[in-house]
């Protein structure tokens, strides 16, 4: 590899990657404490008298979930926006979003109004919505093929990082202070300032100016900007077969995607992958944490650092990926079966949490150890997967119907499972999870092909076997080449 090559890659990632881990920098740190509290002082100076704990639950569930609800509607209109304006320029705009979110939530204590949290987190919401489906495609078209997977992965990486730094600022010795919590949650803006004033000085992705703007030369120069000066043949070469079946076509809707019989099989897998992600009982950990430890029996002044364990752990294990070594399909199915497999391990440790007293330290550990297998297995692989199955006429409108469904199971599960938390038999849920991972595991099995080390041409042809069963149709013209080639040296 060509050291430009690599570094030009690298320092993109970097770029574009603060953006996303901004949409979770809070996100982890569950100020449940504080917030209660906060709730409960506003309510009382408003009303004269204190809120009623069941009331209080709600509006927590609801602060937590709104989130959800927030990047149902910005995933909603990403398709829209980035075919309209492309995918730089609302990554761009959408950082000045998420520092709006950021300045709300940080003022809410001043104001004394617990309504101006609820409206930061939507606006958090919207902004992740709109970044998560932007970064995945902006990276995946920008990384050469055989670096793909990786970049693509990095996408796991910046929200773990986001997560973790959350919860480090979120200690009770920095930020996590009575006084300094909606610092903490102002602090999310940070990482989108930092993308604000440096992704200007980065092109937009070389598919996109070639098949939507018609530029070959930007097209070139965007290449050599981003893997440096030399002969990238084959994955221009990829480039002008996607554009070559795209001829005469164009992005198409939500609804037409859905009707096309040629991205059926695509379209199931990408239902049952983010619909995994969310039910697979991961968003449940991530937002409650603190009451899963508490049922477990920890002391209140521990669970702090017990939560930023378990972000560490995600963290470590995005660092180690190694998504392209083992490939995407092993990842995924691996880590579903595996993860199933530690659900009902929790399940028992929680049920008999009373009979031993270090039985809650074994809770702990499995859930540690259930973060590790998501963040190396299915977080990163099932982002690489989202981007690599699709061909660019639909990839915008199939990331809509992915965060679509993202973002419903992060609404239910953030609205729901504080109350199965404080029911008597709340560990039980977890069972529900194991079902949905094991079943997931051997549909994607059953007809998921391997994409590692393949252009999005063959990728089609495998799918192509499913889509038309015996009927041989093949992905691209075989004359494909004859206007297209050309070389990217200076």
């Amino acid at each position: 590899t060509h050291p430009q090559n690599s570094t030009g890659q690298f320092t993109l990632l970097l770029t574009t990657g603060p953006g996303l881990g901004s949409s979770d920098f809070k996100k982890s740190f569950f100020l449940s404490q504080h917030v209660k509290a906060f709730i409960n002082e506003t309510w009382l100076e408003r009303y004269g008298y204190p809120i009623h704990q069941d009331n209080l639950l709600f509006l927590w569930s609801i602060t937590v979930s709104i989130f959800g609800i927030g990047g149902l509607v910005g995933s909603s209109g990403s398709r829209y926006l980035t075919v309209k304006y492309g995918k730089k320029k609302c990554l761009l705009c959408n950082n000045l979003l998420m520092i709006t979110a950021a300045s709300v939530m940080g003022c809410s204590k001043m104001a004394r109004s617990f309504e101006m949290i609820l409206i930061g987190r939507f606006l958090c919401g919207v902004s992740a919505g709109l970044c998560v489906p932007l970064h995945h495609q902006y990276v995946g078209e920008i990384s050469p093929k055989k670096l793909r997977g990786f970049a693509n992965s990095t996408a796991s990486f910046f929200w773990s990082l986001g997560k973790a730094a959350g919860q480090i600022a979120g200690q009770r010795e920095l930020l996590g202070s009575q006084s300094l919590w909606p610092v903490l949650m102002a602090s999310c803006g940070i990482p989108a300032l930092v993308q604000l004033l440096t992704l200007p000085f980065f092109p937009e992705s070389p598919p996109y100016l070639f098949m939507h703007k018609g530029d070959q030369e930007g097209c070139k120069k965007a290449i050599r900007q981003l893997w440096g000066e030399g002969h990238h043949q084959a994955e221009i070469d990829d480039i002008m077969k996607e554009k070559a079946t795209m001829k005469n076509t164009k992005i198409l809707s939500v609804l037409e995607l859905m009707k096309e019989p040629a991205f059926r099989w695509q379209l199931y897998m990408i239902i049952v992958l983010s619909a995994t992600v969310q039910l697979s009982g991961i968003s449940a950990i991530y937002f409650y944490t603190f009451e899963v430890l508490q049922a477990a029996g920890f002391d209140e002044r521990m669970i702090s650092y017990m939560t930023l364990s378990v972000g560490l752990s995600e963290l470590l294990a995005a660092v180690s990926s190694i998504i392209e070594r083992l490939g995407r399909k092993t990842l995924v199915r691996g880590g579903y079966c595996i993860m199933g497999s530690l659900l009902a391990a929790i399940t028992v440790t929680l049920s008999l949490q009373d009979w031993y007293f270090w039985m809650p330290y074994c809770s702990l550990c499995l859930i540690i150890l259930f973060v590790v297998v998501f963040g190396i297995g299915p977080a990163g692989a099932t982002i690489s997967i989202r981007v690599e199955i699709f061909q660019m006429s639909c990839r915008p409108p199939a990331f809509v119907i992915g965060a679509v469904l993202n973002w419903l199971g992060i609404f239910v599960i953030g609205t729901t499972f504080p109350f199965i938390v404080v029911s008597h038999s709340g560990q039980f849920c977890f069972l529900i999870f194991m079902g949905i991972l094991f079943t997931s595991g051997v549909i994607v099995h059953l007809f998921l092909p391997e994409t590692k080390g393949k252009s999005i041409v063959e990728i089609t042809e495998e799918f192509n076997k499913l889509n038309f069963k015996k009927k041989r149709v093949p992905a691209t013209p075989n004359h494909v080449m004859e206007d297209y080639t050309f070389c990217t040296r200076l």
